[in-house]
């Protein structure tokens, strides 16, 4: 009788210390998720963000005005220079206006971003369209394919 109470027992102990080492990795879980929750709010944020999130840095908020075309290709230029910035649409006027908003330290990084970006369209402007070209060839084509003519009998001539 002794030893089944003594087995009962040591079973007893090893459960326990099973729920425990359960409870205490649950525990470390959450305690881990909570401090990653807490990291991620006290994160700056870089590159594009909202405007709210911009001004949250207490950083001196300056802005230029870019037209619609030039968004997605600015935005490339502006990650390439890391600087943080917010675009805002304009509807009160027509055609839409947007304005790009930056902290006023980033001012020097986006003149050369801009002197940059500026000359990359410079030289996309120059190089001649290859749609146009295609086009202009196909027409080229057409007419010469005119031109030849189709011949739907041919006459052998064949003389006996």
């Amino acid at each position: 009788m002794q030893d089944e109470i003594n087995e009962k027992t040591i079973m007893l102990s090893i459960q326990a210390t099973k729920l425990t080492a359960r409870l205490l990795q649950k525990a470390i879980k959450l305690l881990l998720l909570q401090a990653k929750k807490e990291m991620a709010k006290q994160s700056i944020p870089h590159g594009k963000q909202t405007l709210k999130q911009l001004m949250r840095q207490n950083a001196g908020v300056s802005n230029i005005e870019i037209t619609g075309d030039n968004i997605k290709a600015f935005e490339h230029t502006a990650k390439k220079y890391g600087i943080d910035f917010a675009l805002k649409k304009d509807i009160s006027c027509v055609p839409p206006r947007y304005l790009v908003f930056f902290k006023g330290r980033d001012a020097d990084a986006l003149m050369s971003a801009f002197k940059e970006f500026s000359a990359k369209k410079l030289t996309q402007e120059k190089k001649p369209s290859l749609t146009k070209t295609l086009a202009a060839f196909k027409e080229i084509a057409k007419q010469k394919n005119a031109e030849r003519g189709q011949v739907k009998k041919k006459d052998r001539r064949i003389e006996r």
